[in-house]
């Protein structure tokens, strides 16, 4: 079984700029997630996708191959879809088939091995025998607010209303579904779906839960603040 690890990092970013190469507590951000993929035991390759020199410079060195990422898919308007699916390409090419991929985004620093291990077992078949039962799988952690419960929509008028309401009087978050905001921590699938999709959610869908300390986003400085504050309490 081969599977390999990928990052996809582009120069720019609005929200933080250079986020990717931003030293979070003395290493670039980016090289947390390279230096998780090496030590996990179930990837067997690193690869980053960038269009930017620096970055490439700095995952050569934390030990990653670069794929080249044509400029056109590293525009702030440009689907990741499509640079997962150039990715894709681009390694069967030069290495052949391959079984797995994992996405591990740069901006999810505090992420664990047994993270990437258990969205890679997702996947797998219950048997040698058997078809998969799950195209993909994500990672997902408890929500603070809940669209049933404590969200809501302003209408024209000026009224709000829960953005999901649901028959009868909860007066408790309780006491309503479970709900969970998606992660950037790991994803994992295979690179045939990759290639004949349009995007992670066309198939069949599965996730893996991780707690919020492991599941920080950076977005911001703000995000990138409180990775750094529990970086420093180790």
């Amino acid at each position: 079984m081969k599977t390999y690890g990928f990052i996809f990092a582009r120069g720019g970013s609005k929200g933080l700029p250079r986020k990717n190469i931003k030293l979070l507590h003395g290493k670039p951000l980016i090289t947390y997630s390279i230096e998780s993929a090496i030590l996990s035991p179930m990837i067997d390759k690193v690869f980053v996708s960038t269009e930017d020199a620096d970055i490439a410079a700095i995952a050569t060195q934390a030990g990653a191959e670069v794929i080249t990422r044509p400029a056109e898919l590293a525009s702030d308007t440009s689907p990741e879809w499509l640079s997962w699916q150039h990715a894709c390409q681009w390694v069967k090419d030069k290495y052949g088939d391959f079984d797995y991929l994992v996405s591990l985004p740069a901006t999810s620093p505090l992420r664990s091995v047994e993270d990437i291990s258990a969205a890679i077992v997702a996947l797998l078949p219950d048997s040698p025998n058997s078809l998969p039962t799950f195209d993909a799988c994500i990672s997902v952690t408890p929500a603070n607010r809940s669209p049933y419960f404590n969200m809501v929509v302003k209408h024209e008028s000026g009224q709000v209303s829960v953005v999901n309401p649901l028959e009868g009087n909860f007066a408790r978050r309780q006491d309503v579904p479970e709900v969970f905001d998606m992660t950037t921590v790991v994803y994992s699938t295979t690179p045939e779906y990759v290639l004949a999709s349009k995007n992670i959610f066309n198939g069949r869908i599965t996730s893996i839960e991780v707690p919020k300390e492991r599941a920080i986003d950076i977005d911001d400085i703000y995000d990138f603040m409180l990775a750094e504050a529990i970086l420093k309490k180790g």
